[in-house]
């Protein structure tokens, strides 16, 4: 009798199970970033004056635009346990190269644009290519190798600027940078979006980007089935230095100037838009669409504070409370869900 009972109802649990642990799952690893970022819009909007107005948004979404393409690519590095420290310092290299050859004279605008646009990219992808190749061909770590890429990049945007400003970029490119798509959705903004889209599809349909997955997970599990863990890394890596030249373009548009020092700083915002939005430091778990939202959180946080009147002395101790806090919850997450796992 308790066997046939038994029988019956193992079925009906059996289907419950798994059901419940992808709802578990989908709550635990990529609603709770967006019920955040929800509950900080609700706080803000009621305590701060001016923030739940339509200029107010267009501002965050302009702000946010440079952080969200270095934080997409710096997902792929941290998904297969990297780090990198230098997309701030290649950024401000990018700018400064794009920005001559804009200004370059004896070039006409429909020239100078396209050749500045994979100028900067190019740049970009060449540092990012070298970090990964020079980590994994002698096995040093990335956290090293960027950290060299940042002061050669820095150092090589001040020689090829002579330590100046670059200004006077064409007139067609400061007006694109300046577009408001719809009254409310700046075309730099749009960039940023198209640059997170592609990531999202590389990483959740290709098998490149389910192996990216698998090395921050098991390298040697993917080297055993066949495949060579380093080539993916040093593509990872070559990603992020595209997306630091992509947001190089992100920053002429929106400031107009190439500086040598630009980006101070950015690749530490890159870093916690990518922590805060829920991929694991240890790698191997994360989501772009998280990134996303947590370069969101981040300027949310910085506009609301703002306009709450705390001085810029202390916005960085919140923002720093936050991002320790986020690795805190990690930690949590990551061990609920290895409960689901074997539940």
């Amino acid at each position: 009798m308790t066997d046939r009972a038994a029988s019956t109802t193992s079925p009906t649990a059996a289907s419950a199970s798994p059901a419940a642990n992808r709802l578990w799952r989908f709550l635990i690893r990529d609603a709770g970033v967006l019920v955040a970022l929800v509950l900080i819009l609700i706080f803000f909007s009621i305590k701060a004056p001016y923030f739940a107005t339509s200029s107010n948004f267009l501002k965050i979404f302009v702000q946010t635009a440079i952080n969200t393409v270095l934080a997409a690519g710096m997902t792929f590095v941290i998904l297969v346990g990297g780090i990198d420290l230098s997309v701030g310092s290649v950024l401000a290299l990018c700018t400064v190269v794009g920005a001559l050859i804009l200004t370059a004279d004896g070039l006409s605008p429909a020239q100078s644009i396209p050749l500045a646009l994979l100028a900067c990219a190019g740049t970009g992808a060449v540092c990012g290519f070298l970090n990964g190749w020079i980590s994994e061909r002698w096995r040093i770590p990335s956290f090293i190798v960027t950290l060299g890429m940042l002061n050669v990049a820095h150092g090589a945007a001040r020689v090829i600027s002579d330590n100046s400003t670059i200004t006077g970029l064409p007139q067609p490119f400061v007006d694109f940078g300046n577009l408001i798509i719809g009254g409310f959705m700046p075309s730099i903004f749009m960039v940023a979006l198209v640059v997170v889209l592609v990531g999202w599809f590389v990483l959740r349909f290709t098998v490149f980007g389910r192996l990216i997955f698998a090395i921050g997970t098991n390298a040697e599990a993917v080297r055993l089935s066949g495949h060579d863990p380093p080539v993916y890394k040093i593509a990872a890596f070559t990603i992020s230095g595209l997306t630091a030249g992509i947001a190089a373009i992100v920053y002429l548009l929106r400031l107009n100037v190439g500086s040598p020092i630009a980006g101070v700083g950015y690749e530490l915002n890159a870093i916690a838009a990518v922590i805060i939005g829920g991929t694991s430091l240890n790698g191997g778990q994360g989501s772009i669409i998280g990134t996303l939202i947590g370069a969101c959180i981040l300027q949310v946080l910085s506009t609301g504070l703002q306009l709450l009147g705390v001085g810029d002395n202390f916005k960085p101790i919140v923002i720093g409370m936050v991002i320790v806090l986020a690795v805190i919850l990690d930690t949590y997450r990551q061990r609920l869900l290895r409960r689901l796992d074997y539940s």
